[in-house]
């Protein structure tokens, strides 16, 4: 069972760069596996509000990767209508070159049609959108493999994919979303991971999505065990690093390989240090 931080509040009230910093080198030192960041324009936990600072993603892995060596760095996840597909490619593959092979490439459709109207974002509808992530993986692919020949999709069309430079490995694709009859078969058709979302049902849901997921995989002519499957969850404030392994073996009971977890607030070093404990409980 792998662990990860997932950083959603970037609201430190004193010396926000310093705790960002402190909560990253944490993570490092603490051998989890990836620091996943918001990728919002306006802060979107339920837990803050809108006016709460936020960073944008693509700038904030970039500071992180100067000041880490190891930990994975990606976004949890991005919306595909934020940026141009060529220009979010682009980004990972600069985060993935100059961190030395780290960038993991999390994608969705998005869903804060509120944030849209807000910062004057496309939000077409939710099969639309759908569309778009898939096109912008396949563009993805071509240009991570070094093929410049035209992209024609419905919704994009590019005359020459020029990947240059291009990543130091392939970064994995995790697509985030749930949604059995689309979102799932993306999932089996072209990413290294999915992502699910820890509902308090003793497991019922989550087991329901992956055997949904493990049919589209059949499908598709995919192992399903190729697919790396992560849950996003929550350390509640003051749990103790054994009650959180705990949990992780119930999480891998259900299927699960890898916890992502964010906190109610920033996170703070000791929130990530009990993390560190349970993953070394865990193994």
């Amino acid at each position: 069972m792998r662990l990860s931080i997932g950083v959603t509040d970037f609201s430190w009230p004193d010396k926000p760069t310093e705790e960002l910093t402190a909560v990253a080198v944490a993570a490092e030192d603490a051998g989890l596996d990836t620091v996943w960041v918001a990728d919002h324009l306006l802060q979107a936990d339920p837990h803050s509000t809108a006016d709460s600072p936020m960073l944008e993603a693509y700038t904030t892995l970039g500071f992180l990767a100067g000041r880490t060596a190891r930990i994975g760095l990606g976004t949890m996840v991005s919306a595909v209508t934020f940026r141009p597909p060529a220009l979010l490619v682009k980004a990972v593959t600069t985060l993935d070159v100059l961190s030395g092979g780290r960038a993991r490439f999390g994608i969705g459709a998005g869903h804060h049609d509120g944030e849209a109207r807000a910062m004057g974002l496309p939000f077409p509808p939710a099969g639309e959108r759908l569309a778009r992530v898939e096109e912008t993986v396949r563009l993805a692919l071509r240009m991570w493999a070094g093929d410049e020949s035209p992209f024609e999709g419905e919704h994009y069309r590019l005359e020459r994919l020029i990947g240059s430079p291009r990543p130091v490995r392939r970064p994995p694709i995790l697509i985030g979303g749930a949604g059995e009859r689309r979102t799932l078969r993306l999932v089996a058709r072209y990413a290294d991971a999915c992502n699910v979302f820890d509902i308090p049902d003793g497991g019922r849901t989550v087991r329901d999505k992956l055997a949904v997921l493990a049919r589209h995989c059949e499908e598709a002519g995919r192992p399903y065990a190729d697919i790396e499957k992560t849950i996003s969850t929550r350390l509640a404030p003051g749990e103790p690093a054994e009650s959180f392994a705990r949990r992780c073996e119930e999480f891998a009971g259900w299927g699960i390989d890898h916890a992502v977890v964010i906190t109610a607030g920033p996170w703070p070093v000791a929130g990530v240090e009990t993390l560190g404990r349970a993953a070394a409980l865990v193994g």
